[in-house]
């Protein structure tokens, strides 16, 4: 059986330094959040190209339609999410609500998706599945591209 180290004492100090508002201003500057919008930028982006390529590959409009509504599917969920979360009154509150919303809306996403997904045949007519399930899933990989293209900053030492 593997030795653990123990728990600290709670009388012992955390090694922890409250920073001063001029400092945590500086570390804000140097490590900027990033804005969600541009994820669904880049969707809508791969949500046209895989679109125009559905067109060129099959002929057939109702491909064209198809992978537009796959994108759809996933550009329209993550912008009402990039919206909500990016709203001035959401940015205030304590962080356990932060990831409550973060959360809930999440779900949200996912449901507005599916359901998306199940009035597909209703609303695009001559739906073709191969092209809207290309267009939904290309278009939902902007998401990890996004992960590994997204600027690194620089980690800096903050006196």
């Amino acid at each position: 059986m593997k030795k653990v180290a123990p728990l600290p004492d709670l009388g012992e100090e955390l090694p922890f330094k409250q920073l001063t508002a001029d400092e945590a201003s500086r570390l804000r500057e140097q490590q900027p959040q990033r804005s969600p919008w541009w994820v669904v930028t880049g969707q809508v982006g791969v949500g046209i190209v895989v679109a125009l390529a559905a067109g060129v590959l099959t002929g057939r409009q109702a491909a064209v339609w198809s992978a537009a509504y796959g994108a759809m599917a996933v550009v329209l969920p993550a912008a009402i999410f990039a919206r909500v979360l990016t709203a001035p009154k959401v940015a205030q509150g304590s962080p356990t609500g932060a990831a409550a919303r973060f959360f809930l809306w999440e779900v949200i996403k996912v449901a507005l998706t599916v359901v998306l997904l199940a009035v597909a045949p209703k609303i695009v007519t001559a739906l073709s599945w191969p092209a809207m399930l290309a267009g939904l899933v290309l278009t939902m990989q902007v998401y990890w591209v996004a992960l590994a293209v997204a600027p690194r900053n620089v980690k800096r030492r903050v006196e």
